[in-house]
């Protein structure tokens, strides 16, 4: 069942208001709870219910677009779309998602909500999944359960920037931690970092190259920094 993600307009011009709400319509991963031509307006309705998305315009009358988002910084996701693209830095300093200059096209804002969409269902992952290390084992919280997870059958760890994927030959879980923080733990000791991105079992490795390790068939990168914790792990000793 896809997830929906609630979502409030901001903007103090009629016209672009209801091209914008036209626009998100199009979109079923989005629900429009409120759309607003003032960010007091806004600031009073999310007091009720945080929505998951902004999109806001920057340029108006009292409290602009800028300061509605940095009073409403928990909202996960802030797509900023304005007339200036002078204000694109500052966009980013109150972390936006997107900035999208007027007038919208169909091509940019799809390529918008895609990665929109991409980022809520990461976010809305691991706030599903936590974990807690235990012994030779990992137990990762989806929804309601827990799931045991034997550190013997994880394959490799994947970073996905605050995350990590972790990857056993069945299933792949998303945790909130980032690689380093995971590999710092003693009972991640038997893996070995490969790439800024990978960290692999060593008792999975079937194949070193100058570029590629190989793992229950599946090859992942060798990092320029990390060839030589891989010199050790000479083709007799596998």
């Amino acid at each position: 069942m896809q997830k929906i993600y609630s979502c409030f307009i901001v903007d103090d011009d009629e016209v672009d208001r209801l091209t914008i709400t036209s626009y998100v319509r199009r979109y079923p991963f989005l629900q429009i709870a409120g759309v607003f031509e003032s960010a007091n307006e806004a600031l009073v309705a999310a007091e009720k219910s945080t929505p998951d998305v902004l999109f806001l315009d920057i340029d108006m009358p009292g409290t602009n677009g800028l300061d509605l988002r940095r009073q409403l910084e928990k909202v996960p996701a802030c797509i900023f779309i304005t007339t200036f693209p002078d204000y694109a830095v500052e966009s980013f300093e109150v972390s936006a998602l997107d900035f999208i200059v007027k007038p919208v096209n169909t091509e940019r804002f799809t390529r918008c909500m895609a990665r929109l969409e991409a980022f809520l269902n990461i976010q809305h992952k691991a706030a599903l999944l936590d974990f807690n290390l235990g012994g030779d084992a990992v137990f990762i919280k989806e929804g309601h359960d827990h799931i045991k997870v034997h550190l013997s059958e994880i394959v490799y760890l994947e970073a996905l920037r605050d995350y990590t994927s972790i990857v056993t030959a069945k299933k792949k879980y998303c945790v909130l931690s980032t690689l380093g923080n995971l590999l710092e733990q003693k009972v991640f000791q038997a893996f070995i970092r490969i790439h800024r991105s990978y960290a692999v079992q060593k008792h999975f490795i079937s194949r070193i190259s100058t570029r590629e390790v190989e793992v229950l068939d599946i090859k992942l990168p060798v990092g320029r920094s990390y060839k030589e914790s891989l010199d050790y792990l000479k083709p007799g000793s596998l």
